[in-house]
């Protein structure tokens, strides 16, 4: 039976409706004395479950900062490692202009030691990387349509440069050995070697740290913003002695562009082949159009 001690002591706009309250006075019990067995029973509970969240979250965050140091560190290394291997050999017989060869020693390097860290990482993190077919329409999609649209857009920016009289200068002659070897170059390596450690690398592990899924159907994910925004700082070109940063703008925006295309490639295919086509083919158009200009 309800008590209605509780109905006749209440007015419109003088007590709040409280469970807690009604059920006390049903049951004859002091509502002071309840909200202290439940403060005791639940409040501290609650309040530690809070605080251990918080807990929790702040040291997500700290391992989270960490592990993109470490990739950081990692892609230099790597970088640094491709260059002491590459500054080994000379080229004056094949490449006497040093228009391709240095590129093809360094990218090789740093291909070889990226598939070597994957091969390690893979049996303990469960992961492949990337290294499969993945979904083979969608990444049949993307490279159709982000051809497409990166054949004009290479076109314009040329079509630009040359009424600006701005087009690029290059360092060699572009004769047939040059070209065709460094066009080699762009397609069969700047994309494999830069995609495994700029993209299949840092979106894996980073996802892997953060507990999230690896299928992003939809959206940019936080992980394809760091592997493209540590993919930037990599054409950044700098020295400690003597102290020197030396960084071309136009270039950076553009290696963060084409990171977050090719990073978005990379979730929603669940493969970096189809981000290594794209990176590969984007570099020749982009190289071959501007060696049309040139010598047109």
């Amino acid at each position: 039976m309800i008590n209605m001690h509780f109905y006749e002591n209440w007015s419109p706009g003088k007590t709040k409706y409280e469970p807690i309250r009604e059920f006390c006075l049903c049951e004859k019990v002091d509502v002071e004395y309840m909200r202290s067995l439940i403060r005791r029973d639940f409040g501290g509970g609650i309040s530690r479950i809070v605080k251990k969240a918080k807990q929790t979250s702040g040291n997500m965050v700290l391992l989270y900062g960490a592990v993109v140091l470490l990739l950081l560190v990692f892609q230099t290394a790597l970088g640094k490692a491709g260059k002491y291997i590459a500054d080994s050999f000379s080229y004056v017989k094949i490449d006497p202009h040093n228009a391709y060869a240095w590129n093809f020693a360094h990218h090789i390097t740093v291909l070889i030691l990226a598939l070597f860290t994957i091969l390690i990482l893979s049996k303990p993190l469960k992961s492949n990387f990337g290294l499969c077919p993945g979904d083979t329409k969608t990444g049949l999609r993307y490279a159709v349509i982000y051809t497409a649209i990166f054949a004009g857009i290479t076109l314009a920016v040329h079509i630009l440069m040359a009424a600006n009289s701005s087009l690029p200068v290059y360092a060699f002659p572009l004769n047939k050995n040059n070209i065709f070897g460094s066009l080699c170059f762009q397609l069969f390596l700047s994309g494999p070697a830069e995609e495994l450690l700029f993209r299949a690398l840092p979106i894996t592990i980073l996802m892997i740290v953060s507990g999230k899924s690896v299928e992003v159907k939809r959206g940019i994910s936080p992980e394809t913003i760091i592997a493209a925004f540590l993919f930037a700082i990599a054409h950044i070109r700098w020295s400690l002695s003597p102290f020197a940063v030396e960084a071309d703008y136009f270039q950076l925006i553009y290696a963060f562009a084409q990171g977050i295309v090719s990073g978005k490639a990379y979730q929603d295919t669940r493969s970096v082949f189809y981000p290594m086509f794209m990176h590969s083919i984007s570099n020749v158009l982009m190289v071959g159009t501007g060696y049309l200009f040139f010598l047109l």
